[in-house]
């Protein structure tokens, strides 16, 4: 299913944003249902962040991304219900593309921008910088030059960051209203011959992003939302 979002690119400000529904199934595992887990949220992320779910996240992702990237060179952003999932998709990548890892900030193709402190996960440490390092890494991504291509994110950069290059943004993430269309803003701005920005669902956002778009275009913004061809 490929479906697209036209927001005023009448005057080429942006781009327009296709979506493409990449679905990965949702097993409740034994052991999660026995879990004592305080909230929605909680039971979901042990669920979306399953070691059998991330691996098929995982391999989709990577064979997508490589596409994309032979059709048109830029970046894509990998966005993650926790900063516990980023770790472990990031360390799924790497166990199929090594080549995509490297120690050094100043090199690799992919990251993880992430906020945290000396007291989290030990497995975490190496992805959590003060704001001078995710200052960095920003740069690099922004430039379009640079092989810094794939980044993962829960929050950071979903707001606020303009990255021209980037055309492709993968949501495993429930997302919904001003904080979603904000997210899929990412992908639509315009860089030499992009046409057009992609959102690549993994976890059934289409209806959020209906009615987000609706609640947009009631508040007086411009555009459209089509799957397979119906409003």
């Amino acid at each position: 299913m490929t479906s697209m979002i036209l927001r005023a690119v009448e005057d080429g400000s942006t781009v327009p944003i296709y979506y493409e529904s990449r679905l990965v199934r949702i097993a409740l595992k034994e052991e999660a249902g026995k879990q004592n887990l305080k909230t929605k949220w909680a039971a979901l992320e042990a669920m979306v962040g399953t070691e059998e779910r991330i691996c098929q996240v995982v391999a989709d992702l990577v064979e997508h991304f490589e596409k994309r990237l032979g059709a048109m060179d830029g970046k894509a952003m990998v966005v993650c219900m926790s900063r516990r999932i980023c770790v472990d998709l990031y360390e799924a990548v790497r166990k199929i593309r090594l080549h995509w890892h490297h120690d050094d900030d100043g090199q690799g193709f992919m990251k993880i921008i992430m906020s945290g402190s000396a007291f989290d996960h030990p497995k975490w440490q190496a992805h959590i910088r003060n704001k001078m390092g995710r200052e960095a890494l920003a740069t690099r991504f922004k430039d379009a030059t640079d092989d810094f291509k794939l980044v993962f994110v829960r929050d950071m950069w979903l707001t606020g960051f303009d990255c021209p290059s980037l055309h492709t943004m993968y949501i495993d993430k429930p997302m919904s209203g001003h904080n979603l269309m904000q997210a899929i803003a990412r992908v639509n701005r315009v860089f030499r011959d992009k046409p057009g920005g992609l959102v690549v669902d993994y976890l059934g956002i289409a209806d959020s992003l209906k009615r987000a778009l609706a609640d947009y275009t009631a508040s007086g913004g411009e555009g459209c939302f089509c799957i397979n061809g119906k409003i």
